[in-house]
């Protein structure tokens, strides 16, 4: 196999990780627990309805058919700087900054024109994440709960993407929706932004990273996850499951680099995850 090019990066990224704090550095992030239990497409698909299984959770994401779905790594940078934003000012009225590029640095990306440029993909997958509707479901045996919920209900963009250094006159905001903003509040999860960075080529890497972590959360003993569960939770979007794997072990990898904790181990028929610490401590992040 040859070497990942992105290797010397990650290690990088590693080796400032653990030299310095999350706290210290100013790279503490938050996610919202329902969105990393299962996930947003990692590609394009057809249609304007998608589906992820995680055990007896379903996230179900509709969006109107002339906007489409979001999916990729923008709108999972989007929901950790919404995420990490609405834990730091508990308020649900975000101020995104006078300027795109100064967000876009936020989102720790680079401006650039054009129909395939970063500018294009950030407006596109803005609009599609803020106008998607979310379902989330929990059935088992004893019980079925669901809450469905915008998450946005305001979204105001004074974005000028011809000039993007250039502030407008007014300051873009949204107001996240009540019920997404009290799922945040009930159940942040603790992540290193750094790592979030680090990660961002890859959809698949920061799911993985972010379920690690959350998992590290209350796992109390090994369990092996078998991986056609691992397929419907991260990747039911692969032709075969052979294809999956191999997409699953090259960015868990990465997630490794960045988060040496995560403790695991092949197993016959799955992934078996094991106790461990979490990327970021509670303690550590003030909760």
């Amino acid at each position: 196999m040859p070497p990942d090019p992105s290797l010397p990066a990650l290690i990088a990224d590693t080796l400032a990780i653990e030299s310095e704090s999350a706290q210290i550095a100013g790279a503490l992030g938050f996610l919202a627990r329902a969105m990393v239990q299962a996930t947003l497409p990692h590609k394009k698909v057809a249609g304007n309805e998608f589906e992820r299984k995680n055990g007896a959770y379903t996230l179900h994401l509709l969006a109107p058919a002339k906007i489409g779905l979001p999916y990729g790594t923008v709108p999972r940078l989007l929901l950790a700087w919404l995420t990490t934003e609405a834990v730091r000012t508990k308020n649900r009225e975000l101020f995104l900054g006078d300027s795109l590029s100064k967000f876009m640095a936020e989102l720790d990306m680079m401006p650039t024109g054009g129909r395939w440029g970063s500018i294009t993909r950030l407006k596109d997958q803005t609009a599609r994440l803020f106008a998607s509707t979310v379902s989330a479901t929990y059935h088992d045996k004893q019980s079925q709960t669901e809450a469905g919920f915008r998450l946005a209900d305001r979204s105001t963009l004074w974005w000028d993407t011809k000039t993007p250094e250039q502030a407008g006159l007014w300051e873009s905001s949204v107001k996240l929706s009540e019920t997404f903003y009290n799922e945040i509040i009930a159940h942040p999860i603790p992540v290193d932004m750094r790592a979030i960075r680090a990660l961002k080529k890859s959809p698949l890497a920061l799911d993985i990273y972010a379920w690690m972590t959350y998992r590290a959360s209350y796992a109390t003993k090994p369990s092996e996850i078998p991986w056609q569960a691992l397929a419907m939770q991260f990747g039911s979007d692969y032709a075969q499951l052979r294809q999956f794997k191999a997409a699953f072990l090259d960015a868990l990898r990465k997630v490794h680099t960045v988060y040496a904790g995560a403790n695991f181990e092949l197993g016959e028929r799955g992934l078996i995850v094991k106790p461990t610490r979490t990327h970021i401590s509670r303690k550590e992040a003030g909760l």
